[in-house]
Formats: structure tokens, sequence, C-alpha cells
């Protein structure tokens, strides 16, 4: 029988230009009138996938919680901290067939702040801040597509509005 098992994140990373985020921090949060942009990463040759356009996504480590994963990897594959992370509230499943595993992936989004630089990793050669709807082209995988559209869903005014309380963790 196959196992299943809490074992992969994904972050979908967003960031606003420097009046909305500026607005967003603001003692009054006004909802901002831009668009997010979207970071594309590009897997790098030699690797699983290379060339594909992914987002952040990476494993869990043993006794590590999926939010501490999120924060990791998006700061080991971006050099980027989060300004805000949210529970994307949406669980997506991978079947693993070389380990018979079904792997169940937690999303995330993260908020960074307007002009912050992105430090690659090795395991991508690229990286492109984009509109959401680029995003949505370059994306290979459809959970990734389904997700940014959560995502943008949820918090492409800049926070979660009525459900901040539940799905801000940062």
């Amino acid at each position: 029988m196959s196992d299943v098992r809490v074992e992969i994140v994904d972050v979908y990373v967003l960031r606003f230009g420097p009046e909305e985020e500026r607005a967003m921090l603001g003692p009054v949060k006004p909802r901002p009138a831009g668009r997010p942009e979207v970071l594309a990463l590009r897997r790098a040759p030699g690797l699983r996938s290379p060339g594909t356009w992914e987002s952040v996504h990476g494993h869990i480590l043993p006794d590590e919680r999926p939010a501490d994963a999120a924060v990791r990897e998006l700061r080991e594959e971006t050099g980027l901290g989060a300004a805000r992370l949210y529970n994307l509230s949406r669980v997506e499943a991978f079947y693993l067939h070389r380990r018979d595993l079904v792997a169940l992936i937690p999303a995330f989004c993260a908020i960074v702040p307007p002009g912050a630089a992105v430090r690659l990793s090795e395991e991508h050669d690229r990286s492109e801040w984009v509109a959401p709807e680029e995003a949505g082209r370059r994306f290979y995988w459809p959970r990734e597509r389904r997700a940014l559209s959560d995502a943008l869903q949820l918090f492409g005014s800049g926070d979660a509005g009525g459900a901040e309380d539940v799905l801000r963790i940062l």
C-alpha cells in the first residue's frame, strides 16, 4: 500500500510596488490600487525538469512544520524573507511513483517587500517578476496555476481581507 505523507511545500511569492506597500503598512490599511507581480523561477540545466518555470517549493525536513519549511525554502531558493506569510488554505497531492508515495503539498503565499533582490540557488538559473497572467502561462505544473489563482483571489489586494486573522502566519 502506498504511503501518504505531508512531504513538500509550495510558496507563491507576490510583491507590490512601493506606493502600494507603503499604503498597506500605514495606520489605516487601504487596499492598494496596483496589481501584484509574481515571482517565476526557471529550473537550471542538469537538474529535474530543466528549463521549466515554477514557484518556490521544496521538501519538508524531519520534525519541521510546513510553515517553517516554506520560510526556509523561500530563503534558500531566492534569498528573500517574507514581509507576510499566508496559509493558502489548499493542499495538493503528487504521486511520487519511484517511492510509491502520495506527497501532500500545503501551499503558502509570501508577500515580499518591493525592490527585494532575488539571489538564486543552484536549483534555478533565472528569476523574473511577471504579471499574474504571465506567471500562469509560465508555470509548468497545473497545480501551480490553480494555486496561483487562489493566491491572487485571496491576497491580490495585498492582504487576506476579512480572513487575515485566519490565514496570516507571519
